[in-house]
C-alpha cells in the first residue's frame, strides 16, 4: 500500500496527498480537539472520558467498563440484557454523532464500544470474582485487538455508528462464549 493509499481511519486519504506519518497524527489530534465533553454525546462516547487516555485508549475504556458492570450485576439478568441492548442501540448513533464532530471514522477515542463489548463479554462470568473479570478482560482485549475472522469482516464492512459498534459487539459475544465454555465445561474449570 503506498502512502496515497493509506488511510485515516476507514478512509482513503486523496490520491494527491504527499503528507508525512506525522500529519496523520496531527489529523488524530486535531480531531480530539473537537471533543467537547460537556456534550453528553461526547461524555458516552468517550466512555466518560476514559478514552481520552494518552496510551490505550480502548484498553483504559475496557478498564472503565468494569465498575458499570459492577453495577449492572445487581440487576436481575433479563434487565441487565435490556440495558446492553439499549446501550447498543444509542450507542450505534452516539458513535455515529461523535464521529461526525470529530471529522474521523472510529478515532481512536471513541470507548462507548468497548464499554459494550466489555458488558457483553462479562454476561458469560461463571462467578462474579476478579480472576474471571481478568480473564473476561484479556480475552476480549486480545480479540477486540487482534480482530480474527468475523470480527475483522465486520470492523471492516460496516461504516457509520453501527461499523463502529459492531466489531466489538462480535468480540464480545466471542469472548462471552469462550468464558462460557471454560467456565461451564472445561474439565476443571479455569480457577
Amino acid at each position: 500500500m503506498t502512502n496515497e493509499q493509506k488511510p485515516i481511519g476507514h478512509k482513503k486519504r486523496p490520491a494527491n496527498y504527499k503528507g508525512k506519518t506525522g500529519d496523520h497524527v496531527q489529523d488524530m489530534a486535531a480531531a480530539k480537539k473537537r471533543l467537547n465533553l460537556r456534550n453528553p454525546w461526547h461524555l458516552l462516547a468517550t466512555g466518560f472520558g476514559s478514552g481520552l487516555f494518552p496510551v490505550g485508549p480502548g484498553t483504559a475504556g475496557s478498564i472503565a467498563a468494569i465498575p458499570f458492570w459492577i453495577l449492572l450485576t445487581y440487576l436481575p439478568w433479563q434487565l441487565y440484557s435490556l440495558v446492553v441492548m439499549f446501550s447498543i442501540c444509542i450507542g450505534v448513533y452516539l458513535c455515529r454523532q461523535t464521529a461526525r464532530d470529530m471529522r474521523v471514522h472510529d478515532h481512536g477515542s471513541i470507548v462507548w464500544d468497548e464499554f459494550v463489548g466489555m458488558w457483553i463479554t462479562l454476561m458469560a462470568l461463571p462467578t462474579n470474582d476478579w480472576q474471571w473479570v481478568l480473564a473476561g478482560f484479556v480475552i476480549f482485549r486480545i480479540l477486540d485487538i487482534w480482530k480474527p475472522w468475523p470480527i475483522r469482516w465486520f470492523d471492516r464492512n460496516v461504516q457509520g455508528g453501527m461499523g463502529i459498534m459492531i466489531d466489538d459487539v462480535v468480540a464480545g459475544i466471542i469472548a462471552a462464549g469462550v468464558i462460557f465454555l471454560i467456565g461451564h465445561h472445561w474439565p476443571l474449570g479455569l480457577f
